[in-house]
């Protein structure tokens, strides 16, 4: 990867959703006092759905300087999407702008993807103190029937079912997500589905899941895609169907292991079309978020290398992922 043309910080933006899991005022202070010791901050606290956008579009829209304008996102994947959502309002950004993600918010998978277990203090002052070092271009998806913009990944079936499932449980965090998944997998009926790749299917039939995306790791412990490239300019597409029963998928998933299982399929490529041929809905999700939807199929498209984002620039190697595999990593195995 080409190196980016401009080193120099211009200043932070720091975004903080105070409704996100774990974001409180001491929290919002200590961004804003260890990005200060880097550069001059400005704090933005979001009161309403889509102030993080336009806070992040205004930011982006500001003529080029002769830094990086570094837009920090505090608070979970749904305040990371929200970010990411404004800095490509108006196209994909240059290299002056970049996002920076502060784990505070229930799944925190994003964070996971771009720093693996680090503390965020380290990245921060990692990623600030060496943007040159830093700054990758992230691959985005696009779902073409919503003209939504997807950052983390997407999923159908079971791994959407979790999200409708932890609504009313008594757990909170990631402990709600990981009882979730137990619940639904516990009740889930597989349905019939198709899945196609760059024109190809890839699968046909009695489907689980389908995950697509985007980070490796889903509610921080689901190691789905334990292959995925932040940014290869392609897109993991990983199906579970015959083979696995549903109630197997959690401790399959907290293990990294159910790519082994008769009738999973891994594939990359540039453009997914997920179906259900069966006529009803589609349950899906992106980005931790269920989405609303009548329809039988969505299709993701890839953007490759569009958002410039300050993340480890040192991935784990294939040896350490093995061994390790809840560690976050950017190199395929």
């Amino acid at each position: 990867m080409a190196e980016p043309a401009v080193a120099q910080l211009e200043e932070c933006l720091v975004i903080a959703n105070p409704v996100a899991g774990t974001v409180g005022e001491e929290l919002v202070r200590d961004v804003a006092a260890r990005c200060a010791r880097h550069t001059r901050v400005t704090v933005v606290r979001t009161t309403a759905p889509g102030d993080a956008t336009e806070a992040a579009r205004q930011a982006a829209g500001r003529p080029p300087a002769d830094g990086i304008r570094v837009v920090v996102a505090v608070g979970g994947d749904g305040t990371v999407l929200e970010v990411a959502d404004g800095l490509m309002a108006d196209g994909a950004p240059g290299d002056h702008v970049a996002l920076l993600i502060v784990p505070a918010g229930t799944g925190n998978s994003g964070y996971r993807s771009h720093w693996g277990e680090r503390p965020w203090q380290e990245a921060v002052d990692h990623a600030l103190g060496s943007p040159r070092r830093t700054l990758r271009r992230l691959d985005l998806a696009r779902v073409r029937e919503l003209d939504a913009l997807v950052v983390l990944g997407a999923g159908a079936g079971l791994t959407a079912e979790v999200l409708r499932s932890a609504r009313d449980l008594p757990q909170r965090g990631r402990a709600r997500l990981q009882a979730g998944l137990e619940h639904a997998a516990a009740s889930y009926t597989p349905y019939q589905g198709r899945v196609t790749v760059d024109g190809t299917v890839v699968h046909e039939g009695r489907t689980v899941f389908v995950n697509i995306g985007g980070g490796r790791h889903r509610a921080w412990q689901y190691l789905v895609l334990p292959h995925s490239v932040l940014d290869d300019g392609l897109l993991d597409i990983c199906v579970m169907g015959e083979g696995t029963d549903p109630v197997e998928v959690p401790a399959l998933l907290r293990a990294g292991r159910h790519l082994e299982r008769p009738g999973a399929v891994h594939r990359t490529g540039r453009t997914v079309v997920v179906e259900r041929t069966d006529g009803r809905p589609l349950s899906f999700e992106h980005d931790g978020e269920l989405v609303r939807y009548d329809g039988t199929k969505v299709t993701l498209d890839v953007l490759p290398g569009v958002l410039p984002v300050l993340c480890d620039p040192q991935p784990a190697t294939p040896a350490a992922q093995a061994a390790a595999p809840f560690t976050a990593a950017g190199a395929r195995r």
